[in-house]
């Protein structure tokens, strides 16, 4: 028999889940965190964040010592959980098109260790219909299905939980009111939805940021051939002028969920969303852009290339789709000699910032880490920031 007070949450130690079970913890829940990475589980039960996450690790230990939250790689703990809340997502493949039956066979694993009794909630983000798919196939063993997208940025979840509006949709009035119940200890505000309008909401919001973006870049790739500089137009474009203040400024748009959630809707629309495929040729292209810059620089062939920051964005140790190691990728393969650093993310090729400043003849912003802005170059080095920051 499950305990009313404790909650699963699968995919608990990664960046959806872990910062939703430190919340959940904090509100008197006993909260098992369950996955596969064991590297991460070992951290999280000894008090040490597996990522970046603003105020995890104090509450981390908090909750440690309270006994109210643990990570594990056994799945069978959920049959102790009222809640199991599922935070893996539908992955894409390498041509960009969702892998629905991985997806859909995560949950014919699940349904073997799941009562009538327990109330699912999903929470990733998913191909559209899929939610109602695995109701009717699983319908009978629980119908207490219901789909609550996170919407937080990455390594503020703790900041923005309690601030942001929680989308509740159900295929029961059970499960509505249980996950609105539950939602309501955290979450600002609770808004009732359909399945479908909830799917849809996830993949249109990731999916018009990446947009967004695409219109920035693309902007700045037609600044760039007519030698004018994007930074001042667009900061004379938002001076005093409100329509203007959503243009985000130029720079490598990346990670985990905004192309995978945009390529997720083309194929949903039958690969004719001709603004998601254009945004995502802008948004590549300025790989391209940047290897063109280098290559305009006199004798690059024999200069040594310096990355600042190789995680997707900024304020944060995510690697995960970067157009950053996209980059080291492509400079390598065309031979050339690339090196890297980042504020946040060390591996055994990392080199710290003041021997890659040192050793770099051309220097590339690769993620707008906030210490990079104040960065003053010596003369005889070459940078690139298409970010516009330095």
């Amino acid at each position: 028999m499950y305990k009313k007070r404790q909650i699963s949450i699968i995919g608990g130690a990664g960046h959806v889940g872990f910062p939703l079970g430190l919340v959940l913890s904090s509100k008197g829940y006993y909260v098992k965190l369950i996955d596969k990475h064991q590297e991460n589980i070992k951290k999280i039960n000894s008090g040490e964040t597996p990522f970046l996450e603003k105020g995890a690790k104090r509450l981390l230990k908090k909750m440690l010592r309270k006994k109210k939250i643990m990570a594990s790689s056994n799945l069978k703990e959920i049959k102790f959980s009222k809640f199991i809340i599922i935070c893996i997502g539908t992955p894409i493949n390498k041509n960009l098109k969702p892998q629905t039956k991985q997806f859909f066979n995560f949950f014919s694993y699940l349904f073997k260790h799941v009562t009538k009794e327990q109330i699912i909630i999903i929470r990733s983000s998913v191909f559209p219909g899929i939610v109602n798919k695995i109701f009717k196939k699983f319908g009978k063993i629980n119908k207490n299905i219901s789909y609550c997208p996170e919407r937080i940025v990455q390594s503020k979840a703790l900041v923005e939980l309690p601030n942001l509006p929680q989308i509740v949709s159900g295929l029961t009035k059970k499960s509505i009111k249980e996950s609105s119940t539950l939602f309501k200890k955290i979450c600002k505000k609770i808004l009732i939805s359909s399945i479908k309008e909830a799917e849809l909401i996830k993949l249109f919001s990731n999916t018009n940021r990446y947009i967004n973006f695409a219109i920035a870049n693309q902007l700045y790739l037609i600044c760039d051939k007519y030698n004018v500089d994007f930074k001042n137009v667009r900061n004379l474009m938002r001076l005093g002028y409100e329509r203007n203040l959503n243009l985000p400024s130029a720079g490598f748009s990346a990670g985990p969920c905004l192309l995978k959630d945009t390529m997720q809707l083309s194929s949903f629309y039958k690969g004719n969303f001709e603004l998601g495929l254009a945004s995502m040729k802008v948004n590549e292209s300025m790989v391209e852009l940047v290897i063109k810059k280098i290559k305009k620089i006199k004798n690059f062939e024999k200069k040594t290339i310096g990355i600042l920051g190789i995680t997707f964005k900024a304020e944060t140790d995510d690697i995960r789709d970067s157009l950053s190691l996209s980059l080291i990728k492509k400079l390598k393969k065309i031979k050339l000699k690339a090196i890297y650093t980042d504020v946040y993310y060390k591996d055994k090729y990392w080199h710290d910032f003041k021997s890659l400043i040192r050793k770099s003849d051309i220097i590339i912003l690769g993620a707008p880490h906030n210490k990079y802005k104040s960065l003053k170059l010596p003369k005889n080095k070459n940078l690139i920031d298409i970010w516009g920051i330095i």
